[in-house]
């Protein structure tokens, strides 16, 4: 049994982006950074990954000024190392390649008190697929309230 807490979820790739494959990587974090995720503070939104050289990096991400920090608090949009094997660093360079492909973080979650990151590869959602997508849901609404309303 593996205690994982979400601490934070990126609804919104899930609407921009058809999420290809995930993967679980750590982050390089200061002291106020991790106490500051452990309160809920950190936003993934307008977050995404890059492969520079030969390392993985985590840019844009959101991650508040802990509450009870001091001066030495944290940058909050700072760019942090993700912490992955050589293996996976290159085979993420190579889909990233591809056309189209991005990495975007999906969900940050503490995993056995580490700070744990899913990133996923993505390929960009067009408008017609967005829409696709909201009538896709909007008929399995329909459905569930009709067998909810069956039952009765």
């Amino acid at each position: 049994m593996t205690n994982d807490r979400v601490v934070a979820t990126n609804r919104e790739a899930y609407h921009n982006f058809h999420i290809l494959e995930t993967h679980e990587c750590g982050i390089a974090l200061t002291g106020t950074e991790v106490k500051s995720i452990r309160e809920g503070r950190c936003n993934l939104k307008d977050g995404y990954a890059q492969i520079r050289g030969s390392e993985a990096w985590l840019i844009n991400v959101h991650i508040s000024p802990y509450s009870h920090g001091n001066r030495d608090n944290h940058e909050p949009t700072r760019s942090r190392k993700l912490l992955l094997h050589r293996a996976e660093i290159d085979k993420l360079a190579g889909k990233v390649q591809e056309k189209g492909l991005t990495l975007v973080p999906t969900k940050m979650y503490l995993k056995n008190g580490r700070v744990k990151l899913e990133i996923g590869i993505a390929k960009g959602k067009k408008l017609y697929d967005k829409r696709e997508t909201e009538r896709k849901r909007e008929a399995d609404r329909e459905a569930r309230a009709m067998i909810k309303e069956r039952s009765r």
